[in-house]
């Protein structure tokens, strides 16, 4: 018995170690003309700090659904936090009145496209979900 419980942990650990191993990269489209952020501006517009993109234009964050790896490995990599952390973070500000949260695209698929389609929009996604009509402009590493 303790054997297969330690085969079930290893297994375990395993199957997680590869989520938290993968870069995450924050996305903008062309035509926004932001060519690079750093990691404080994307602190800043992804928290509620500023909203605005370097450029000058209002920066509309998307923020993947709650439930997603892709935001869990996010906010871990960009601020060292839980999605506990994170909902605790946005009901504060909100209750406070001082800010609202990104909106929140259901998937990075969809969060690709209204990023493809307004230069607004900022998001972040795996760079596998990444395609010609987006533009990388941080990526976030382990």
């Amino acid at each position: 018995m303790r054997a297969l419980c330690a085969a079930v942990f290893y297994a375990l650990l395993l199957l997680a170690a590869p989520v938290e191993a993968q870069s995450v990269v924050v996305i903008v489209n062309p035509a926004s003309g932001v060519q690079s952020l750093t990691r404080y501006q994307a602190v800043d517009i992804f928290l509620g700090r500023y909203r605005k993109l370097p450029t000058g234009l209002a920066a509309l964050p998307i923020d993947l659904s709650p439930s997603t790896p892709d935001r869990t490995r996010f906010y871990s990599l960009l601020v060292h936090k839980s999605p506990a952390e994170m909902s605790s973070y946005w009901a504060r500000l909100v209750f406070s009145g001082q800010a609202t949260p990104p909106f929140q695209a259901p998937d990075a698929r969809t969060a690709v496209d209204l990023v493809a389609t307004n230069p607004n929009a900022i998001a972040y996604v795996d760079p596998s979900a990444v395609d010609r009509r987006v533009k990388v402009v941080l990526e976030l590493t382990p």
